[in-house]
């Protein structure tokens, strides 16, 4: 069993309830009635789901919200006297209902729906580029540790790289590196020049980059390029840390491995630091040997340059 932050339960819950007070309090959630509307934050809601979902029942509902049952019967009432939404008879289930909204429904939610874009816009719009990508990236990591497996076991896929993926590549690296490490622009630098390279010269009978990505959020890649005729080179492999932990990265090395020895490599290589630690257990996982180290300051902070092998 997991213990709570150290100096005790009393500190953690405090943060977490100040944290839900000032974020209940910036979007607008207090009182009866949200974005100027007649109807409460629960109320909304129900309306969203009902607007983005085809096919829910009450039950879904219910499930989908935490919502109790006949807290929100009442709520589904109110809806039909005001012909918000309407019940069809479920052609699956006899007992249960499949729940619509309305032309008047949709109308009404409209412009909650606008409104309430519009509030998240003013409250991004104070904070830089950079802080904004950090807001969205801490409420992501909220969503996936606290989602109850449910956001972190959904399924992704994994495709070649389009347009757009190499600004990604290296905006990722350029940020996450220097976040976790303390790397400085000298690293970008050395990954937009990787990128392009693979660009210019890419060779798809040989080459391929691979992008991990769920609900259109990208959640990590690799590149295996030629290095020479017998050895291709593992390159910029990178997991997103609120994807950390579901199996991607072992997957996205996999498919290097299975990718070389496809094309007919004898070996991979590979060049990491010793600062990167769970990287380095993954390659050994796979199969990959450390050949060789050598320390560096290449990227500013002092750390040990590894070289890591695999034969095919």
């Amino acid at each position: 069993m997991s213990v709570l932050l150290q100096g005790g339960s009393n500190q953690a819950v405090g943060a977490v309830r100040q944290f839900n007070r000032f974020y209940t309090k910036q979007i607008g959630a207090l009182g009866d009635q949200h974005l100027d509307s007649p109807f409460s934050l629960t109320e909304v809601r129900v309306l969203y789901e009902l607007d983005r979902r085809d096919m829910m029942t009450a039950t879904d509902l219910s499930k989908e919200l935490g919502l109790d049952a006949g807290y929100l019967s009442r709520i589904l009432r109110g809806f039909e006297k005001k012909e918000l939404i309407l019940r069809r008879p479920s052609e699956s289930d006899g007992r249960q209902s499949i729940l619509l909204l309305t032309d008047k429904g949709r109308q009404a939610f409209a412009p909650l729906n606008q409104r309430a874009g519009q509030a998240v816009e003013r409250l991004l719009t104070v904070l830089s580029a950079s802080e904004q990508s950090q807001v969205i990236e801490a409420m992501r990591k909220i969503q996936a540790l606290l989602g109850g497996g449910r956001e972190r076991n959904a399924p992704y896929i994994l495709r070649t790289h389009q347009p757009g993926d190499m600004g990604w590549v290296v905006h990722r690296h350029a940020v996450l590196y220097a976040r976790e490490y303390g790397y400085d622009e000298r690293f970008e630098a050395l990954v937009a020049e990787i990128v392009a390279k693979f660009i210019h010269h890419f060779d798809p009978a040989r080459e391929r980059c691979w992008v991990a990505e769920r609900d259109g959020d990208i959640l990590g890649s690799v590149f295996l390029v030629k290095h020479t005729e017998q050895v291709a080179q593992l390159r910029l492999f990178l997991v997103e840390p609120t994807a950390r932990g579901q199996g991607i990265g072992t997957r996205l090395v996999n498919e290097c491995i299975r990718f070389g020895r496809q094309c007919g490599y004898e070996k991979i290589a590979l060049w990491t630091n010793d600062v990167q630690k769970d990287a380095g257990r993954l390659y050994e996982r796979t199969g990959f040997n450390l050949v060789r180290e050598e320390p560096h300051e290449e990227f500013g902070p002092r750390v040990v340059g590894q070289t890591f092998e695999l034969a095919l």
